[in-house]
């Protein structure tokens, strides 16, 4: 035992031995790596692919999702590997998927992010409301459609002339006014998608919901109000967040009441 121990204090002792012998070893740890890296370039992996065309907009659903076994060599550009990320998605409103494709990021979107003649679907009974924003007023473009918003409105007698001053002529109507809508599209200057492309910066300019006709006309009777500087305030919440969103509703009937008295509409 003890001149197995010398032997390799000798061993160890010469410079050129080590220097060889760490050579040697640092050509084991590079062919071991490089074998290492060969295997996973060419042992296949599964993907998935389409088995039917997916036209523009169209949902990928399970039906039209196959797997293929690919070696990771060959797959170029962002290819999507797990069909969990590709299944119940869309595809992007440029995008025709080919039969027999894999599945690109910049060809499969959440239904969120198409253009809004795809995804306006709301209630029967129901209109589109139009609401103008800015960057500020969306916290710095942070407001997606599928989020839920409240509605505040807040009003201010702009009336300077005696004859017209009214009780609460010195007074702000500030309250919320509408609770638990859901925002169906963020649409930029141009009527586009601001979240169609995520590479892309595109600055919100309206905020497009569905709401009852009911509260239809009562919001544009608060954004018309010539008396008062009324201002519709929308309000991000956590509704989303919850298996089961609060239903569409109104908030405050003193507000309603209100904007009614302050203004006329008639259906005749």
């Amino acid at each position: 035992m003890g001149d197995f121990a010398n032997k390799i204090k000798k061993i160890t002792s010469n410079k050129n031995t080590v220097t060889v012998l760490g050579v040697v070893a640092a050509i084991i740890v590079l062919y071991v790596a490089y074998i290492m890296r060969v295997n996973a370039a060419v042992s296949p992996i599964s993907v998935p692919y389409a088995t039917a065309q997916i036209s523009p907009g169209e949902q990928i659903t399970q039906s039209v999702v196959g797997t293929r076994d690919v070696p990771p060599a060959m797959l170029k550009g962002k290819v999507i590997k797990n069909q969990y990320d590709v299944i119940n998605k869309y595809a992007s409103a440029n995008s025709v998927i080919p039969k027999g494709s894999l599945f690109y990021e910049s060809a499969v979107v959440e239904k969120e992010q198409l253009p809004e003649n795809v995804i306006l679907d709301y209630p029967s009974g129901y209109v589109l409301y139009n609401m103008a924003v800015t960057p500020e007023v969306t916290y710095g473009n942070s407001m997606y459609p599928g989020n839920y918003i409240d509605i505040y409105l807040k009003a201010v007698n702009k009336v300077t002339d005696d004859r017209f001053l009214t009780s609460d002529a010195d007074k702000m109507m500030l309250g919320k006014l509408l609770e638990n809508i859901k925002i169906l599209a963020v649409q930029d200057s141009a009527g586009k998608a601001v979240f169609a492309d995520l590479d892309e910066q595109k600055t919100p300019a309206m905020l497009i919901f569905a709401v009852p006709e009911e509260y239809y006309i009562l919001l544009k009777k608060a954004e018309f109000l010539s008396v008062y500087e009324s201002t519709l305030i929308p309000v991000p919440t956590n509704e989303s967040l919850k298996d089961k969103p609060g239903d569409l509703k109104l908030s405050s009937t003193d507000l309603k009441d209100w904007i009614n008295k302050v203004t006329i509409w008639t259906d005749k």
